[in-house]
């Protein structure tokens, strides 16, 4: 079982504090800030995440050999929780926006 800590890096979990921003600023931009704009971002940072994860599920064979020590080779994850989080965060993600 992967910690919090693992997951957590699988998705580069502190890059994902831009991602609000950049909702704000288009929705800022197009005049369209009202209540759903929360909601919006929170479906952004969790459909990035998503990506990170199955970016690094896509990569696993190449990680294995250049970055060894990334969540999936080093087995702190397996290749099938990254993908079932990817899954999962990407259904969240959609079903929040």
């Amino acid at each position: 079982m992967s910690s919090l800590a693992d997951l957590a890096e699988l998705v580069r979990a502190p890059a994902a504090l831009s991602v609000p921003g950049d909702v704000l600023a288009g929705a800022s931009a197009a005049g369209a800030l009202d209540r759903r704009t929360p909601a919006l971002a929170g479906a952004s940072v969790l459909l990035y995440w998503a990506g990170m994860a199955a970016n690094d599920w896509a990569d696993r064979r190449l990680d294995a050999v250049e970055r060894p020590e990334r969540p999936i080779p080093s087995g702190r994850v397996s290749p099938s929780a990254a993908l079932g989080l990817a899954t999962g965060l990407t259904a969240a993600g959609v079903a929040l926006a």
